[in-house]
């Protein structure tokens, strides 16, 4: 079996800048700024307006998108840190366990961006909605390619916290994670 590279698998380059292009700063590192840049990111302060579902509850307390993937990154940030320090003296010496905690705290965070209000639910109407629309005649599909059509005929919220994360200017291996 080949052991991890994790030099390169935490390499802290931004999906496109060259790698080794990231300086190394004293203070903060790539990967807590990707935190900071998930924590203001207009898309995960609205997951504070998409509903967590929990069917059948005992009380009508209303668990947020936000306030989930919240909880997951404190969940995330400990087992982060436990695993790190296992794996101590395999990490490149820049990276810590505590930066392994912050790392995966951070792909907690960002998991749920771009997914819909009322989670597998959601995803289901959204896929049978579009799905009555391809076999109507209403034309409201003509304009797509075949592979629009079919993402939206297969739709899949986490797919789409990947195509957000980009746009954030996160790590690469931050965009691995979310």
């Amino acid at each position: 079996m080949s052991s991890m590279s994790w030099e390169r698998l935490l390499e802290p380059s931004r999906l496109h800048d060259a790698p080794g292009a990231a300086p190394r700063e004293m203070g903060r590192t790539p990967f807590h700024k990707d935190h900071d840049r998930i924590v203001f990111a207009g898309s995960f302060r609205r997951l504070g307006r998409k509903t967590q579902v929990h069917p059948l509850t005992d009380n009508d307390h209303i668990h947020t998108r936000l306030t989930h993937s919240l909880e997951v990154g404190c969940v995330g940030r400990s087992l982060g840190m436990m695993v790190g320090e296992k794996l101590r003296d395999r990490l490149p010496e820049w990276i810590t366990p505590a930066d392994l905690g912050v790392i995966v705290q951070t792909g907690c965070l960002g998991h749920d961006i771009g997914n819909p209000p009322f989670g597998h639910a959601g995803e289901y109407a959204i896929r049978d909605w579009f799905a009555a629309e391809a076999a109507s005649d209403h034309g409201r599909l003509d304009g797509l390619s075949e592979t629009e059509r079919a993402d939206l005929l297969t739709y899949e919220g986490n797919a789409q916290a990947s195509g957000s994360s980009p746009k954030l200017s996160t790590t690469s291996f931050t965009v691995a994670c979310a």
